[in-house]
């Protein structure tokens, strides 16, 4: 019995050893993955004839993964700010470890062989690219110091064109002198009405206490005991309070019914009031 054979592309294992490569599911499973990883491919061989140079970003860290080495390999080159685009994935398919694992990929898989240099790049185109690289940052690096320049120049124009409109109007004002003529700056002049100190802001602390004292009031229930007693009004020494009737004559419970008496008229003479 042949041994098992384990199939990357189509994930499955067969015990009917190398054969299976060879049979429909295999070459459509092997022809899709081919398709899709050779647009990267296209894409990174047109970076040979025209090398893209552009500021390093984040997203320049993806990766992309080779069917032939069977592993991710960077996109891009980035060194500092500046990205290569594609410069990773060329160098990797011009690698002498990608042609031996392309070699290997193709004879374990029996893919065509007329495809098999698509997925390759020669020595030749890579040095190539080396050199339109070395071209393209020098070129990008002297756009971006004439850049730097060109912001530089303009940011002294418009601080130059401020220093002079502001200077301008400090000029024009009557009878006021500017930090130019060696005056003193105007938020350094203490205003009349707060040059004294003697002024008081907000309320005093009398003022303060006697508040907080209301707002406690407030809190308390408006029929507790005293709470309508006028504390300005004269009395004599003899003047005792009544508390709940605690000073009247007979039991507690004749005083209580006879308050809740009192209550109780009084609340029907105010609900009469109401309606009239």
């Amino acid at each position: 019995m042949a041994p098992p054979h384990r199939c990357p592309l189509c994930r499955q294992t067969f015990f009917c050893g190398r054969g299976h490569v060879y049979s429909r599911k295999h070459q459509r499973q092997l022809k899709g993955a081919l398709e899709r990883f050779l647009p990267q491919v296209e894409a990174a061989r047109k970076a040979v004839r025209a090398v893209q140079v552009e500021r390093y970003v984040p997203d320049h860290e993806r990766c992309c993964w080779c069917l032939c080495c069977g592993s991710e390999v960077r996109k891009h080159l980035s060194h500092g700010n500046l990205t290569v685009l594609h410069g990773a994935l060329l160098e990797h398919l011009a690698s002498p470890e990608h042609k031996k694992a392309t070699n290997k990929f193709w004879w374990e898989n029996k893919a065509e062989v007329q495809m098999k240099e698509m997925f390759l790049i020669s020595p030749q185109d890579y040095a190539r690219f080396k050199k339109s690289m070395v071209k393209s940052l020098d070129s990008y690096e002297e756009k971006e110091d004439e850049v730097i320049k060109e912001m530089a120049a303009h940011i002294r124009e418009v601080e130059q064109s401020r220093q002079e409109v502001v200077r301008s109007v400090l000029e024009d004002l009557p009878g006021v002198g500017n930090i130019h003529s060696g005056a003193i700056p105007p938020w350094m002049i203490q205003d009349e009405e707060h040059s004294s100190g003697n002024q008081q802001i907000g309320p005093s602390y009398e003022e303060f206490l006697k508040e907080m004292e209301k707002q406690k009031l407030k809190k308390l229930p408006p029929d507790r005991v005293g709470a309508n007693f006028d504390h300005t009004s004269s009395t004599t020494a003899g003047w005792l309070p009544s508390f709940g009737r605690v000073w009247n004559n007979g039991r507690r419970w004749q005083s209580r019914h006879q308050f809740k008496t009192e209550v109780a008229t009084r609340t029907k003479q105010q609900s009469h009031k109401e309606k009239s």
